[in-house]
């Protein structure tokens, strides 16, 4: 029998991919790991340089393999809603390359002494669930005992490597498209402290990214990425970066969820959000108010897909131009 006033959010300091290493101590410690053009392991066709959601490898017979992991403390209390977030989450890595999730294997932190194990079946049978729905197959995986849950997966992918799609794909001219409505860190924070569930917060995480990510393929979209921790400013920045563009975006067609701007006028924005903002002001230039700014640097959790392209149901929220004095111009 599972406690029913246990709440999972409660046992970990951070959440979801708000819990994040944030960006720019990140990519300090990732600095000077990558693999040169010369190396011996020359079949990898993206690797640590421009910061892309995946690693892919070029094998025989013209297949590339698209390999992620992904793994986060409790972002909401119901262990089932946890396990199917934390996998949603995941598998966007692979979508995000334009790749077809084929294996996962679990990563499961538990505090064995702290909380029952019917929970960590739960959050198991959550994460199976999305697996299913992705078509993608779960084999056994990896546990250690922790005082923090923490769950995730690895997942592994198969991708066409001439279809990829990259950070450094941008070019001028590229409409910008985001399949998912922002606010989902604000609202997450708001449950961690009141206990509120929003169901529209849920209903977002649990979506796959799957149709968006086969549409953007088909279209001939060769740059995109997941918007999770980093918030759509960051991911933005690490995208526009690398392509040597600058990335405009129209603040009034921007989606967001119902409450979210009521959640951070509130004061429920995560600290991970405020440093992926101070990571990204000194590159951007901005009309918007800091309420705005905040959400547009708002850790997601599962988020969407930014695609330079455009995709059937995702509305166009900016365009990318040729590099100007700022990386980000908001408008």
């Amino acid at each position: 029998m599972i406690p029913i006033m246990l709440r999972l959010t409660q046992y970990a300091q951070g959440g979801g991919c708000a819990c994040k290493i944030p960006p720019g101590e990140l990519e300090d410690v990732l600095a000077g790991l990558g693999v040169t053009p010369e190396d011996p392991l020359s079949e990898l066709v993206v690797g640590l340089d421009t910061g892309d959601d995946a690693a892919v490898v070029r094998i025989e017979g013209g297949t590339a393999v698209v390999s992620t992991a992904d793994f986060f403390t409790p972002v909401v209390d119901d262990p089932f809603d946890w396990g199917r977030i934390a996998a949603a989450n995941a598998l966007s890595d692979v979508y995000a390359m334009g790749g077809r999730p084929l294996i996962a294997l679990n990563l499961l932190c538990w505090p064995r002494e702290v909380l029952p194990y019917e929970l960590a079946r739960e959050v198991l049978r959550g994460g199976a669930e999305v697996a299913a729905r992705a078509g993608c197959h779960v084999a056994g995986g990896h546990s250690i005992t922790d005082p923090e849950p923490k769950y995730g997966m690895a997942v592994t992918g198969l991708a066409d490597p001439a279809r990829l799609m990259r950070n450094d794909g941008g070019r001028p001219g590229l409409p910008l498209s985001l399949t998912k409505p922002l606010g989902l860190g604000v609202l997450n924070n708001r449950h961690k402290t009141t206990g509120e569930v929003f169901p529209q917060a849920i209903a977002t995480m649990t979506e796959l990214n799957a149709s968006a990510s086969e549409a953007a393929v088909r279209a001939g979209v060769r740059c995109a990425t997941d918007v999770t921790g980093f918030g759509l400013l960051g991911h933005l920045f690490k995208l526009a970066r690398a392509s040597g563009v600058t990335a405009v975006l129209d603040q009034a067609v921007i989606p967001f969820l119902d409450g979210a701007r009521e959640a951070a006028r509130a004061g429920f924005v995560p600290g991970g959000s405020r440093r992926n903002l101070d990571w990204v002001a000194g590159h951007l230039t901005s009309t918007a108010d800091e309420e705005t700014m905040l959400l547009l640097a708002d850790a997601q959790t599962s988020g969407g897909l930014l695609i330079a392209g455009e995709v059937p149901g995702a509305p166009v929220i900016g365009e990318l131009v040729p590099r100007e004095e700022h990386v980000i111009v908001v408008r």
